[in-house]
């Protein structure tokens, strides 16, 4: 028995034994900070895409500032002016013996009341000298239109006597409109040597 014992003891104690803790899992070869295969090839595809991205970005704008530029020049260049008809008040408004400037900066007109081979008129005179196209000014005190450039003078009628002026002031288109107003119409003119200064059209006669 005792050797029977003696055999089972080796038994007993390999029953016994105890276990051994498990491996730890080793470790991976590859380290956390090595690149992988997708995020190196990632990289290289924004490397690769982003310089050509803003290539693109920038052609986009360069084309796109060209296409406004020819558009700009497909159209017409158009300049807004003042319509060549307009109204500046009833005869009243201008007595006799008198020269309006009132419009000589907006529209390029003297409105006139004076007499003219004997009749009492109103009338609209450019402000253009017939000299070279210079603006001559209205001198209350002589009675005349001067031009500052060359001197040519003008009586208040518009007929030039002094300087190289060539030919009296034009006249503009007036009338007398439905409202009793005076309405001048620039796209017509008259010229006193031409006998122009007949027509109607060229004055509005008053009392």
């Amino acid at each position: 028995m005792v050797q029977a014992a003696r055999k089972g003891a080796p038994i007993a104690a390999a029953a016994a034994k105890p276990k051994l803790p498990a491996r730890p899992p080793l470790p991976s070869r590859k380290s956390a900070s090595a690149p992988t295969r997708r995020s190196f090839f990632g990289s290289a595809i924004v490397w690769v895409t982003e310089p050509f991205l803003a290539a693109w970005v920038a052609m986009g704008a360069i084309a796109a500032t060209w296409g406004l530029a020819t558009a700009r020049f497909m159209m017409p260049n158009m300049i807004v002016e003042p319509p060549t008809k307009f109204k500046v008040g009833p005869p009243s408004d201008y007595p006799p013996g008198t020269v309006s400037t009132k419009w000589k900066a907006a529209r390029g007109i003297w409105v006139v009341n004076a007499e003219y081979d004997g009749r009492n008129l109103v009338y609209a005179l450019a402000t253009v000298c017939t000299h070279l196209g210079c603006t001559p000014n209205w001198l209350e005190g002589e009675q005349k239109f001067k031009c500052p450039c060359h001197g040519s003078g003008f009586y208040i009628t518009g007929i030039n006597f002094e300087g190289p002026a060539p030919r009296p002031l034009e006249r503009m288109g007036i009338r007398l409109a439905e409202d009793g107003s005076l309405e001048v119409d620039k796209s017509v003119k008259f010229q006193e040597e031409l006998g122009q200064w007949e027509d109607a059209a060229s004055f509005v006669e008053v009392a």
